[in-house]
């Protein structure tokens, strides 16, 4: 079973947990055998849920009672000590014996206790999150999404390799065209890091990727662009925005399609095309957060979704190593 891609689970982190994270295991497996998963958390708990719906082959349980709470400061959260179930599972990627390490707890702590374990990449100044959007094409890579409230002209830099880096792991076949989220299109629009930035990246020549100059966020689901790099305080912005652009959409779908009997009844007639709709702004499928720039990867499920959004950052993770990203951004750093 050496072969296995081993993925370090924190299944005591997010809501209903571990009994969520368990599920969600057990839905992976049951479309990808080649992982084999080390679970971290309460073992009675977890072997009580787990039962014998997988074979042992495929996973092993590291027991600890310890964890990291939700309303934790990122720093609380690291003083818990290194036996809650984040920090083992951090570690084990740290020792090499996990290849990558997933968590759906308190993002501030994992943030911290990944970099209090994990060295960052050679020349990489600062580490970026990063997560999947989808486009009208297909998806796009975005960072950084609130790691870095300032960053540099370095940095930004840094994360256009990072971003195509990923996106080239994820999506092998695709050379990636990256943009720089700024208030304009025009050269002479933005800050100074973002003028600089733009420079950089322009005068640099990358067999990686292609740049494609800024992109506004009007633009941002167009597919032109398909890694965004931005930082953190924009992104986030751009992120809670983009979420709530979406909830209010289906929201009001869902109102305008069962509010009388005749939107009940075009309903009916248009279920099949509804259905893509909704399978298309469903967040669960874009689920995992990459926390990228250390010398491990690591992922990070949001804390509120379900089995299947928990199972599709286990495919996340998979694809990343199989991907092998960290030799990508190592190489073209």
């Amino acid at each position: 079973m050496t072969d296995l891609i081993k993925i370090a689970v924190d299944a005591m982190g997010g809501d209903n947990s571990p009994n969520k994270i368990i599920d969600g295991i057990l839905h992976h497996h049951k479309l990808n055998n080649s992982v084999f998963y080390k679970i971290f958390g309460d073992q009675t708990k977890i072997k009580n849920h787990i039962g014998d719906k997988i074979s042992r082959e495929f996973f092993e349980i590291i027991h600890t009672t310890d964890l990291v709470k939700s309303t934790d400061s990122p720093l609380e959260g690291a003083k818990r000590g290194k036996n809650t179930s984040m920090w083992l599972a951090i570690d084990s990627v740290k020792k090499k014996e996990a290849d990558i390490v997933v968590s759906a707890g308190n993002t501030g702590a994992l943030l911290v206790i990944s970099k209090l374990n994990l060295k960052m990449i050679e020349n990489i100044d600062k580490p970026a999150l990063s997560a999947l959007w989808p486009n009208k094409k297909g998806m796009s890579v975005v960072l950084d999404l609130g790691a870095n409230i300032e960053c540099s002209s370095k940095n930004l830099s840094d994360f256009s390799i990072m971003g195509a880096s990923l996106y080239t792991s994820l999506y092998p076949n695709e050379k990636p065209n990256v943009g720089l989220l700024n208030i304009g299109s025009e050269e002479l629009k933005g800050n100074e890091i973002i003028k600089e930035t733009y420079q950089i990246l322009n005068d640099k020549k990358s067999e990686n990727y292609d740049f494609s100059g800024y992109i506004e966020g009007n633009h941002l689901m167009d597919g032109d662009v398909n890694v965004i790099i931005s930082d953190g305080f924009t992104g986030n912005v751009a992120l809670k925005t983009a979420e709530g652009t979406a909830n209010f959409i289906t929201g009001e779908l869902k109102k305008a399609m069962t509010g009388s009997l005749i939107g009940k009844i075009s309903s009916l007639l248009n279920i099949s095309n509804l259905n893509k709709f909704k399978k298309r702004l469903d967040p669960r499928l874009y689920n995992g957060a990459i926390f990228i720039g250390l010398d491990s990867p690591v992922v990070k499920s949001h804390g509120g979704t379900d089995y299947i959004g928990f199972s599709n950052s286990l495919d996340v993770c998979h694809r990343i190593v199989k991907g092998n990203l960290i030799e990508k951004i190592k190489k073209n750093i």
